[in-house]
C-alpha cells in the first residue's frame, strides 16, 4: 500500500533548472547558472516543543494507519516514483524532489539544523578519512573518490523533562588502619592499609533536561550515529521544506513513545551520577533511585550527514560526516597483507636488534 503526497520542487527563474539549498547560506542555488534564492523566514514560525501526554492522549484516539512508501509525480519530467523519504532525487531526471508530509499521518519535523559543510569539503574530510586510516587496503583511496558521498537529514527526536528523584545508597569514607605483618626475614612490621567504612545514605536531587537527542532511524547504529555529537542546535530554524531540497531526508522508523524509552536510559545515566555527587564520600553505591517525569515534551528535528558507503570484499562499509563540524564517524576494512608485512618488519627489527646485541657482548 503507497500513500499519495504531494510534493514541491523549486525551478530557477532565471533558467529553469531546480534549485538546491547552498550548505552555509539561507538560499536555494541553481547548479547550473548559479542564481540563488533566499528561503523565507516566516516571522510567525516558532521550534515548539509538544507535552508528550497530549500527543499520547490524541494518538489513543486515531486508528492505527500503517505508514507506507509516497508516490510522487516529478512535475519536471513527470514520472512517478515511490520513495520513504520525505526529500530525495527524481530517479529519472534528477530533479530534487521534497515530499510534503501529511499531519494526520506523520509528525511533521519542527526544526532542522541546515548543511553548513558543502559537498566539495566532505569529499576532503572522506578522503583525509581514508589516508589516515593504517592497514587500510590500497584501493580504499580509489573507492572513496570513485564511489562519492551523499546528503542526508537524519530524523532525531529531542526531549525535555523536569525530573525529582529519591535515592537509597551507601556512602564510603576511607579510614586508614595500622596491620601488622612478617616480613621475608621473619621479622614483625607494621604498615598502613587503608580501609572503607560504608554508612546508609538516601536523598533527593532534581535535575532538568533540554533537547537531548534520540535517534528516529533504526537503519543506522546507535553507537556510530552518537558519535556526531555534539550539534550546534541552538543554530537550528523552524523547519521549512525548502531546506531540504536537493538533500536525502530519512523518514523516522520509531514513534515518540520508542525515543522516549531511549531518553529515559539516557537521562538515568546522568541521574545516578547526580546521586553519587549528593552522596558525596569517597565512594559511593546507589542501589535504587524512583525518578518522577514531569512536563515530558518533545519534537521532530532534522540534523545533517554526508554519508559515504561503499563496497569492499563483498561487505558494505559506510562512513558518516557530521555536516556541521566536520566530525568523521565510521568503518573501515582491515588489509591482512599489510598487517603481516607489519609483523615481519617488527619481527625482523626485534631480530636485528638481538643480533646487535649479542655481537657487542662478544667482544
Amino acid at each position: 500500500m503507497t500513500e499519495q503526497y504531494t510534493q514541491q520542487q523549486y525551478p530557477c527563474a532565471s533558467c529553469g533548472a531546480r534549485l538546491t539549498f547552498a550548505p552555509g547560506t539561507t538560499a536555494l542555488k541553481c547548479p547550473y547558472c548559479g542564481f540563488e534564492q533566499q528561503v523565507d523566514q516566516a516571522p510567525d514560525r516558532e521550534i515548539r516543543e509538544h507535552s508528550f501526554d497530549a500527543w499520547m492522549a490524541e494518538a489513543q484516539q486515531k486508528p492505527v494507519t500503517q505508514i507506507a512508501a509516497h508516490t510522487v509525480t516529478c512535475t519536471g519530467c513527470g514520472a512517478r516514483t515511490e520513495t520513504d523519504h520525505l526529500s530525495d532525487a527524481c530517479p529519472f531526471c534528477g530533479a530534487a524532489i521534497v515530499v510534503e508530509a501529511h499531519a494526520d499521518l506523520m509528525i511533521t519535523p519542527e526544526a532542522v539544523l541546515p548543511f553548513a559543510i558543502t559537498s566539495d569539503q566532505a569529499m576532503d574530510m572522506f578522503q583525509d578519512w581514508v589516508r589516515s586510516r593504517w592497514f587500510a587496503p590500497n584501493t580504499l583511496k580509489t573507492l572513496a573518490a570513485r564511489e562519492g558521498i551523499k546528503g542526508t537529514y537524519l530524523p532525531y527526536w529531542t526531549y525535555d523533562s523536569d525530573t525529582i528523584t529519591m535515592y537509597h545508597g551507601q556512602r564510603g569514607d576511607y579510614y586508614w588502619d595500622t596491620e601488622t605483618y612478617t616480613d621475608s626475614e621473619g621479622k614483625e612490621q607494621e604498615r598502613q592499609v587503608r580501609r572503607i567504612r560504608w554508612y546508609p545514605a538516601y536523598g533527593r536531587v532534581e535535575r532538568v533536561f533540554d533537547d537531548i537527542l534520540v535517534s528516529a532511524v533504526k537503519r543506522l547504529p546507535v553507537d556510530k550515529v552518537d558519535k556526531l555529537e555534539p550539534w550546534d542546535l541552538p543554530a537550528a530554524v523552524p523547519y521549512q521544506p525548502e531546506y531540504l531540497a536537493g538533500y536525502q531526508t530519512l523518514r523516522y522508523e520509531t514513534e515518540p513513545p520508542e525515543g522516549l524509552e531511549r531518553f529515559k536510559q539516557i537521562a538515568r545515566d546522568r541521574i545516578e551520577d547526580d546521586c553519587r555527587d549528593d552522596i558525596g564520600g569517597d565512594q559511593q553505591r546507589v542501589h535504587s533511585m524512583d525518578t518522577e517525569w514531569n512536563a515530558v515534551t518533545f519534537k521532530l528535528m532534522l540534523l545533517p550527514v554526508w554519508l559515504a558507503a561503499y563496497r569492499f570484499d563483498n561487505q558494505v562499509w559506510r562512513v558518516m560526516i557530521n555536516a556541521r563540524t566536520g566530525e568523521v564517524i565510521g568503518d573501515r576494512p582491515y588489509s591482512a597483507v599489510k598487517i603481516a608485512a607489519a609483523v615481519v618488519a617488527a619481527l625482523l627489527l626485534i631480530a636485528a636488534a638481538v643480533l646487535a646485541y649479542t655481537l657487542l657482548q662478544g667482544r
